[in-house]
């Protein structure tokens, strides 16, 4: 079944030119998530990185709704008073009667206003509500999932005090209200049985028997048209959260998901087309230095190397020069976010390198939190090692630099026989003896709860892979979210992902996939695929993606066995590039972040938020639905030769890596590219939605397509590559 493209994803030009000149000093935007002010998952990240621009669009109008948690308070919220009259009496009339409300500022980018919700203040409310729910919806919860009890008591609250609000204003203003994921539907259902004079919008990030077939080694896409949805939901044992998911899909004024991927998913799941597509986006900062990326990329990379002379002490036979750091990072889903293709494909790249004698050497991370009790102790062991070691070479130097200051100045060229004395050559001796280790470097840095049945290091014994001498490939497991304050790797997720070389993502599960998308932002190649988001979306905007170091895996219509093999490809030519190719190629990956900014994705909120006010307040505001036919762009194939050894092999006899046969500047090729990327087309704009002011006050035109998802999309063919080489420049070789 091929991928249908959408306006969404592909007309990001396009966008630029729609008049969105909407009054929204009587509008209210409210946006409900679980995840506001308390990070659970990537949910978090969408809402956090949106803030600024919703802000900026909505000013004092824009607020979001999220459960009360004292830890997460005390760091993220400033409480205040709320400036809006309406406001405070809402909250003073729902504290008043027994629930507990607050009011604050969410101390992130763009501060905006946020309304907790302590969910534990009215528990005892929760039968009640839940006989309401079973006769207003005929949804039963039972008793003992007491994550879906929370989410009633979110529900009902969030939809209590939504109808609170409406009633405490006196000029009625067009609320809008913007649910995320099934956790926060059942106040979206409220809405509508209660006849609230709300604008709903409903966005699954990732559907919930979606991730569960994923999980269950199911052939997911090739048989969603086939599914028994409600036999699967209940052999699962999460029917009761299936149907408050597909409630709060058919209750909204409008439906949206984070990729074309999901929504074919949900078409099928949820048994409703989404209204339009929203890709998730950053908050995306340039540099005012052309590599100052690259400067960074070489500084965390030295600290990461420093926990690699830590780790691997007594067995630190490889050049760190010539070692590249691959990882994986995420929730702790073995299939669904292809740490076992990971593996698989790690194993195969360690017999190639061992049989081609290649003096590479990868460390791959597999950074996913699981159950522990501590740190390891030969983990930490190692790191108190090679302090001690550094602190010894440190004393010697100084005493060494002493004799030698000394030597130099009474004129006398240092007898280097005497500048070390029998002391230090005892200090040295016993620094060596504390290198020697009878045993492998760890592959996990912590004690596991489960280590019998973990599946990544029974996958690890399975293929043999124990970090010995004779490995190419060295794997370390850290169960836990990296930390600047970790006495074993102090490193926040930021730094480490700017310090490693690649990023590794083969999931057969991921609607949207923040990952690589975060890996693109900061310069850094990575591995994606055909069935997340990402790739799907990175796919439709670039000629040739692996020249931008984006490698797209094929786990749509290969078999396991065929992607793994694929990977192990991209894994070994990856290996075999130079330090410049790197270099170029992380120059060309920063170039695609404009792609990835909320001020170019935010606009598809925008239209969302549009067309649910159109379908909810039809008096005020209305669209008219045609087929839009407007073109996208693509990125071209880069000016210069792609960083591919197989196209950049140097002449007989062999040049050393250090001249600069390869000239290249990135200034010139980014130029080149900017002028070829392919533009939308000037007639195809009139098909883009125009939003106009009608002459009656308040009264807005919209347009729009109720089949926006399946928008027909022409693909440009790549530009040809430009052979010649451009004018050389300087380029930093640190990295």
């Amino acid at each position: 079944m091929p991928l249908a493209r959408s306006l969404s994803v592909t007309s990001l030009t396009g966008l630029e030119d729609w008049d969105d000149d909407l009054d929204l000093e009587n509008s209210i935007l409210f946006e409900v998530a679980w995840e506001v002010a308390n990070k659970v998952g990537g949910i978090y990240t969408v809402i956090q990185t949106k803030a600024k621009i919703t802000t900026d669009e909505w000013g004092e109008n824009y607020f979001l709704i999220g459960p009360y948690f004292e830890n997460n308070v005390r760091t993220q919220v400033e409480l205040i008073e709320p400036p809006n009259p309406a406001m405070k009496r809402a909250l003073d009339s729902m504290n008043s009667k027994g629930c507990k409300v607050y009011f604050g500022r969410w101390l992130i980018e763009g501060s905006p206003y946020v309304i907790l919700i302590d969910i534990a203040a009215t528990a005892w409310n929760l039968d009640r509500w839940k006989t309401e729910l079973w006769d207003s919806c005929a949804i039963g919860i039972p008793w003992y999932d007491r994550e879906a009890n929370d989410a009633v008591l979110f529900g009902f609250l969030t939809a209590w005090f939504l109808g609170e609000f409406s009633a405490q204003c006196e000029e009625k203003p067009f609320i809008i209200a913007q649910f995320h994921e099934w956790l926060a539907g059942i106040g979206l259902c409220l809405c509508r049985t209660r006849k609230l004079p709300v604008a709903t919008i409903f966005t699954t990030h990732a559907t919930l028997l979606g991730r569960y077939l994923c999980a269950g080694s199911v052939d997911f896409y090739n048989n969603l048209q086939s599914f028994n949805v409600d036999k699967e939901a209940g052999d699962r044992q999460i029917y009761h959260r299936y149907c408050m998911e597909r409630a709060a899909v058919q209750c909204s004024h409008v439906f949206t998901t984070v990729s074309q991927i999901t929504a074919i998913e949900a078409e099928h799941l949820l048994k409703r087309k989404p209204d339009i597509v929203t890709p998730n986006g950053l908050n995306v900062k340039k540099f005012s230095a052309m590599h100052e990326f690259q400067n960074l990329h070489a500084q965390s990379k030295g600290r990461i190397q420093e926990f690699i002379r830590g780790h691997f002490y007594g067995h630190l036979d490889f050049n760190l020069d010539k070692t590249l750091f691959f990882f994986i990072a995420g929730r702790y889903e073995f299939s669904n976010k292809g740490a076992d293709v990971f593996l698989e494909a790690l194993a195969r790249l360690n017999y190639l390198l061992r049989v081609n004698h290649s003096d590479i050497t990868i460390v791959a991370f597999f950074i996913m939190p699981a159950r522990t009790n501590n740190f390891n102790v030969e983990t930490l062991k190692g790191q108190a090692v090679r302090k001690q070691l550094c602190d010894t070479a440190n004393t010697i130097k100084e005493k060494f630099g002493k004799k030698l200051y000394e030597s130099l100045l009474v004129g006398n060229l240092p007898d280097m026989n005497k500048m070390l004395d029998k002391e230090d050559f005892t200090m040295l001796k016993r620094a060596i003896f504390a290198t020697q280790r009878h045993s492998f470097p760890p592959i996990c840095t912590h004690n596991m709860l489960e280590d019998s049945t973990d599946a990544i290091l029974n996958t690890i014994r399975r293929i043999g892979m124990f970090n010995s001498s004779s490995d190419r490939v060295k794997v370390i497991f850290h169960p836990e979210f990296l930390s600047s304050t970790s006495p074993l790797l102090p490193m926040d997720y930021e730094e480490f992902v700017r310090g490693c070389h690649l990023g590794v993502f083969p999931s057969y599960y991921e609607p949207w996939g923040y990952t690589p998308a975060e890996c693109t932002v900061m310069g850094i190649p990575s591995v994606s695929t055909n069935l997340s988001g990402f790739g799907c979306f990175m796919e439709e905007h670039i000629a040739d993606p692996t020249a931008y170091g984006i490698y797209i895996l094929d786990r749509r219509f290969r078999s396991v066995d065929e992607s793994c093999t694929q990977l192990t490809s991209f894994l070994y030519s990856f290996s075999q590039q130079t330090r410049r190719q790197r270099i170029i190629q992380r120059n060309r990956t920063e170039r695609l972040s404009d792609l990835l900014d909320w001020k170019y994705l935010g606009r598809y909120y925008m239209y969302a938020r549009h067309m649910a006010l159109a379908k909810a307040f039809p008096d005020n505001f209305t669209y008219e639905p045609h087929e839009p036919t407007a073109q996208g762009f693509r990125y071209p194939r880069p000016a210069s030769v792609p960083p591919s050894p197989s196209l950049s092999r140097h002449s007989s006899p062999h040049h050393s890596e250090t001249e600069d046969d390869e000239r290249y500047d990135e200034e010139e090729e980014a130029e080149k590219d900017r002028q070829n990327i392919k533009q939308p087309s000037v007639t195809s704009m009139g098909s883009i939605p125009e939003w106009r002011r009608r002459s009656k006050k308040g009264s807005i035109d919209v347009t729009n397509s109720n089949n926006i998802s399946n928008a027909s999309t022409p693909t440009y063919p790549s530009s040809p590559s430009d052979p010649s080489s451009p004018t050389s420049s300087l380029i930093d070789e640190r990295n």
